[in-house]
């Protein structure tokens, strides 16, 4: 597991340093090699991510035919990610799966699917493996089908190239969805968050709980459990699990000072726990 493949593809995964809601904003636009880097992946998503991109991309990654793997073979790909927002990428990226999990674990003892959870969350990046571009698989998620809020990563203004945002269908408060419709109802923004979740509902012997399925699927979605955006389109049970999506992100922020984790020795524990909940050969 502690074996970065050589074929290794660099991804840029910088959201929680861009939102806006972020007290040190100016401390990261110095660097401005790297802002322009982020800035162009955002302005790419932002300008392609709408409702007939989103409806492709689910046609084309929800046949579930990229072939079949353990959750542990498929957390093991996650080796040959590199993130270039952190400076310390000697690191595998599944190393960081295994400090969120841990994280978890130490706070939450009790609850095995929580820390499953935390290990698992971020293994849909696997599209960048397979050739989906950055815009595609990285950042904060948002719904597309109606307008965007300004609460998203670069703001709104970030979406003027989106061809949604002149269409009436779509560019007003509910656009294609009616109040209250619930999140199970909304179409979001395609990246690894919602290719996981999918990946995940598709396995028939899938036992983790619908926190769990919540936790993967919106952990991105920082315009709704950080700026309380969309509550116009949640039902009562989205509302009860945003407490959950907000107790996981406390751990998936990690601080660089985490100490590395002895995955082979972790890894016993977590096997057993990825056959308890998620077990057997997935289809991807």
């Amino acid at each position: 597991m502690g074996t970065v493949d050589e074929n290794v593809v660099t991804i840029v995964d910088p959201s929680d340093k861009f939102r806006p809601e972020k007290d040190d904003f100016r401390n990261y636009t110095q660097n401005n090699e790297y802002f322009d880097r982020v800035r162009r992946t955002y302005r790419e998503m932002h300008s392609t991510q709408n409702v007939n991109f989103v409806e492709r991309k689910m046609a084309k990654w929800c046949q579930f035919n990229r072939g079949e793997m353990t959750i542990m073979e498929a957390l093991q790909l996650l080796n040959s990610l590199v993130d270039e927002s952190d400076p310390d990428v000697d690191v595998p990226n599944s190393v960081h799966a295994f400090q969120t999990a841990e994280r978890i674990r130490s706070v939450h003892p009790d609850k095995e699917w929580f820390q499953l959870t935390g290990l698992i969350h971020d293994i849909g990046k696997v599209l960048a493996v397979w050739g989906e571009p950055q815009s595609c698989v990285v950042g904060d998620t948002f719904p597309v089908g109606c307008e965007f809020s300004d609460h998203i990563v670069f703001g709104r203004e970030s979406f003027s190239d989106n061809e949604d945002i002149n269409n009436p269908k779509f560019n007003n408060k509910f656009g294609i969805y009616q109040e209250k419709c619930g999140l199970r109802n909304v179409l979001m923004s395609w990246g690894h968050d919602e290719y996981l979740y999918r990946v995940l509902v598709n396995h028939e012997s899938c036992r983790l709980p619908e926190e769990a399925l919540y936790m993967i699927r919106f952990h991105s979605f920082y315009p709704w459990h950080s700026s309380e955006d969309y509550n116009y389109l949640c039902d009562e049970k989205d509302m009860k699990m945003l407490e959950w999506i907000r107790e996981f992100n406390k751990f998936d922020l990690y601080s660089k000072s985490d100490d590395v984790p002895d995955v082979d020795r972790l890894i016993p524990y977590y096997e057993k726990l990825t056959e308890k909940y998620v077990p057997g050969k997935i289809k991807w």
